[in-house]
């Protein structure tokens, strides 16, 4: 046992938590529900997105990696990465989240 959360249970408080914020929020793919890995794409609205893949730290603690060398990109070119990573592992979680204020919503590590 390992003392993670399962994905889907992790996933329900921080979209609780945006919802509570007043921040839309979606699950635009359901993954495996107990270790699924989760793409956020952070939907910046006019600003373009931001696209960030969860991953573990060598002590296994969660990190946002940025996808596409980290650079903001027009939503159809997130669109077209993450299709490619769902093309990849069926099993991944795709999360949207429509913020103009440039937060991260899921950084929170007591959640």
């Amino acid at each position: 046992m390992t003392g993670r959360l399962p994905t889907d249970l992790w996933l329900k408080a921080h979209i609780a938590h945006c919802s509570a914020l007043g921040v839309p929020v979606g699950v635009l793919q359901r993954g495996d529900p107990h270790s699924g890995i989760v793409i956020l794409k952070l939907n910046r609205l006019e600003a373009g997105c931001d696209v960030l893949v969860q991953g573990r730290n060598e002590r296994g603690a969660l990190v946002w990696l940025p996808a596409l060398e980290g650079r903001r990109v027009e939503e159809a070119e997130a669109d077209a990465f993450i299709e490619r990573q769902r093309q990849y592992d069926p099993d991944i979680w795709i999360v949207e989240v429509e913020d103009r204020e440039e937060r991260n919503l899921f950084e929170n590590p007591e959640m």
